[in-house]
């Protein structure tokens, strides 16, 4: 009985020590980045498109050891709710799209029932720190016409993450 409590312990103690990697790797401690280095980045803030249409998708993202993937959503803006990110990359004073909120009154043109949502994640190839993100997104013929958000959301391979949101405008031609 105490050599067979001996080996289990032998066989746990080993388990355990090459369960465990190099204590002394470091860590990734560091979120990825979304950038426009080296290109034009699309879309940006209160930009336009119409049904029918086509938005491209163009950014880089990167990382000091390892990208994962990333996801993109478009969901309606009609409440005018933001997001923490939004605070950075506004163009305007106040509210997102200032311009375009005053022209149109709440609930003026929105089909609730029309309104066009957007979520697909994508992998990012194996062992990449730099990768050019281009996706082409099209537009549905029937979406409701109105402001959207875009949201950006990239991985890295420790699971860390950064968001990036952007306010983009859909309007009948």
């Amino acid at each position: 009985m105490k050599k067979f409590l001996y080996m289990s312990l032998a066989m746990a103690l080993i388990t355990g020590v090459l369960a465990c990697g190099d204590d002394n790797e470091p860590k990734d401690m560091t979120p990825p980045e979304i950038t426009d280095t080296g290109i034009t980045c699309n879309p940006i803030n209160c930009q336009v498109y119409h049904p029918g249409e086509v938005i491209p998708f163009r950014y880089v993202f990167e990382d000091n050891v390892e990208l994962g993937n990333f996801n993109l959503e478009i969901h309606n803006n009609f409440d005018h709710h933001t997001h923490s990110t939004e605070g950075h990359d506004h163009e305007h004073e106040g509210s997102e799209c200032e311009a375009h909120e005053q022209e149109h009154e709440e609930g003026e043109g929105h089909g609730e029932e029309n309104a066009w949502v957007y979520n697909h994640s994508f992998s990012i190839p194996a062992g990449m720190k730099s990768y050019k993100a281009s996706v082409d997104i099209p537009i549905p013929e029937d979406a409701a016409h109105g402001d959207y958000h875009f949201m950006i959301r990239l991985t890295d391979k420790a699971g860390w993450q950064q968001i990036k949101s952007v306010a983009i405008i859909i309007e009948e031609e």
